[in-house]
């Protein structure tokens, strides 16, 4: 897969989206489900030589955010595309309800508390973005977040949010931290096909919940709030990437292939030795190549 063909599906900065315009499935990356499970563990291997280098480096950290509607997949994204880094340098973060603490404290609060340490990689399940999409879907969680007067204006809270947004991923960026956004973009048939498998096939009842039918009947208020998230918020340093999520095989080639992207455009290395710690070294390795040493 192609440098141009992951570029195909970024958001361009300032460029306004219109969701309608970017399709759910897009011509796959494999031939074959076989052909599939090479691409996939060939983007793996590259991921986990790459995620050595960046823990060694120790000067950049890596966070993924994924944004999606209900059975888009983004689990299983997460789960088939970072399988093969070493886990102990991976760390993943779902954001749920915020708790009566998280409520005290301003929307972006919680964030820094689970930022991604240097040399290692991030993911949020969802994100702090929900704070511009479920929230403003539904006025009634922002009436409950105790804010003062909201600015003047139909939208100045979600334009001053967007700007705060910004003004955290810039500051994020310029301290060594490297953010990449995917919104797996699914079609409504689609969805409702997932919701039916799910409620058919014993083994994923547990996926499916009423509340996820309640959610579908905003689906348009959802892409709008969205297009708007995707326009304001998508930059060269924190790009947006609109995945097709209808082919989840393919959606998985395409992030994965982002990553390693990425990872490879931060001109990583490994530390480089002094001529005083080579000394050492071989001072050390004449003590243990000497004949019962160290025995």
């Amino acid at each position: 897969m192609k440098k141009q063909h992951v570029d195909a599906f970024r958001v361009r900065q300032g460029k306004a989206v219109r969701l309608k315009d970017w399709s759910t499935l897009a011509q796959p990356g494999y031939k074959s489900k076989d052909h599939y499970k090479t691409l996939l563990d060939e983007h793996s291997r590259e991921m986990r030589a790459l995620q050595n280098v960046l823990y060694a480096d120790n000067r950049y950290a890596l966070l993924l955010i994924f944004q999606a509607m209900d059975a888009a997949g983004k689990d299983g994204a997460i789960r088939h595309v970072m399988s093969g880094v070493n886990p102990q340098g991976c760390q993943v973060y779902s954001f749920k309800h915020p708790s009566p603490e998280e409520l005290e404290h301003d929307f972006l609060w919680r964030v820094s508390r689970n930022l991604p340490e240097r040399g290692r990689i991030g993911i949020f399940n969802r994100s702090y973005y929900e704070e511009v999409l479920i929230v403003r879907v539904h006025p009634e969680i922002l009436r409950a977040q105790q804010l003062p007067d909201a600015p003047p204006g139909k939208d100045a809270v979600w334009q001053e949010r967007y700007r705060s947004i910004a003004g955290l991923e810039r500051h994020l960026h310029a301290n060594g931290t490297r953010i990449v956004k995917f919104f797996l973009h699914l079609s409504k048939e689609e969805q409702r096909k997932r919701f039916l498998d799910r409620i058919d096939d014993p083994e994923k009842n547990w996926k499916f919940s009423a509340a996820d039918v309640e959610e579908r009947g905003y689906w348009d208020d959802y892409m709008q709030v969205y297009e708007a998230c995707l326009g304001a918020t998508s930059t060269p340093e924190s790009p947006w990437y609109v995945v097709p999520a209808d082919d989840k095989e393919n959606a998985r080639l395409i992030i994965s292939q982002v990553v390693v992207e990425t990872l490879k455009s931060m001109k990583l290395n490994y530390p480089k030795s002094s001529t005083e710690r080579q000394r050492e070294l071989q001072g050390i390795r004449r003590k243990l190549t000497k004949k019962g040493a160290w025995t």
